[in-house]
């Protein structure tokens, strides 16, 4: 049976997020990443979709508490990182309805293994009642975006690295990536952000917003660490025959010494809100603005997320929305 997967700005039912709760991830900053957190969930579902607030124990389930809005649902569960964007389900249309996808996680390659993040995925998906599968590679979400027409956009960094697939070669991922989630046409860009540990993820990089239009980021300031990243993403879409549109980068975002992987692009879609990270950059103002102006349909606020930031990852990262059957 042949299958599809919705781009995000489909209608959807609800949206998960995982809530910060290790210390050792966000040594410095836990308070304020699950004051940023909830920030985001509690944006999401005021603007009247559900949230289904993931939390991992008592205590961290009264410290939601303290912090969301009565609209937002927590849910007990065992995870260990809080990106749910790779640990949760894909969900796909497959017939006349929906079903679910996993595969092989590893731990972005080894780095960070984690009690729970192999089977969170598996659970949330049949407590909401979908049909499961899971294919025999490793993949995580935040590595490939799609505009629902079947074309799909990732990184050969990600992909094609050896510290995920080593027995697959380009041609073995994409016959993968068509017979688990449809995709029969793959865009191939290069290296993702300087300093993502998850090896180039393309949600932080590139990011369909509209049936073959792509959005891309354009370097900010002369010190901007990802220019050279940015121009080859471009010319890679270009050459391909996509429509690319120019978002701000936030430009150099550093925590002492080393450039962070912050990123605009690592925005969330959801019915009728689009949550856009900042960092307190100069240029965070553009870059809200510029993604605003590709959904006129609905509302987008910008929201921060330096703290989430430096755990790893930002608010699409944080999320994996259930699209509505």
């Amino acid at each position: 049976m042949s299958v599809t997967m919705p781009p995000e700005w489909a209608p959807q039912d609800w949206l998960w997020i995982g809530f910060p709760h290790d210390a050792e991830e966000w040594p410095d900053t836990l308070p304020r990443a699950q004051e940023q957190i909830a920030a985001f969930a509690n944006a999401v579902a005021e603007s009247g979709l559900e949230v289904r607030l993931l939390v991992r124990d008592a205590a961290n389930e009264a410290r939601a508490q303290g912090l969301v809005s009565p609209a937002v649902t927590l849910e007990w569960r065992e995870y260990g990182d809080i990106w749910l964007r790779d640990t949760g389900p894909l969900v796909v249309r497959s017939g006349d309805g929906l079903a679910a996808r996993r595969f092989g996680f590893n731990g972005w390659g080894g780095k960070f293994l984690m009690d729970g993040d192999q089977t969170v995925g598996a659970k949330l998906a049949r407590d909401a009642g979908l049909p499961l599968e899971t294919a025999d590679w490793i993949l995580e979400g935040g590595a490939i975006d799609t505009d629902g027409t079947g074309l799909v956009v990732t990184t050969e960094q990600c992909l094609l690295n050896p510290n995920r697939n080593p027995q697959l070669c380009r041609e073995d991922i994409e016959m993968r990536l068509a017979r688990e989630l449809g995709f029969n046409r793959v865009l191939w860009l290069g290296d993702g952000l300087l300093g993502d540990h998850t090896d180039g993820h393309v949600d932080n990089l590139a990011r369909f917003v509209g049936e073959n239009t792509l959005a891309l980021p354009v370097p900010s300031g002369a010190d901007d660490p990802n220019a050279a990243i940015y121009a080859d993403a471009r010319a890679r879409a270009v050459s391909f025959g996509v429509k690319v549109v120019d978002i701000p980068s936030p430009g150099l975002v550093s925590m002492g010494e080393d450039a962070e992987p912050a990123s605009y692009m690592n925005f969330a879609i959801t019915s009728n809100l689009v949550v856009v990270p900042t960092y307190g950059s100069v240029h965070d103002e553009a870059g809200v603005a510029a993604i605003a102006a590709l959904f006129p349909d609905r509302a987008t606020i910008g929201l921060p997320a330096d703290a989430v930031l430096a755990g790893g990852g930002s608010f699409h990262c944080a999320s994996q929305q259930m699209p509505r059957a």
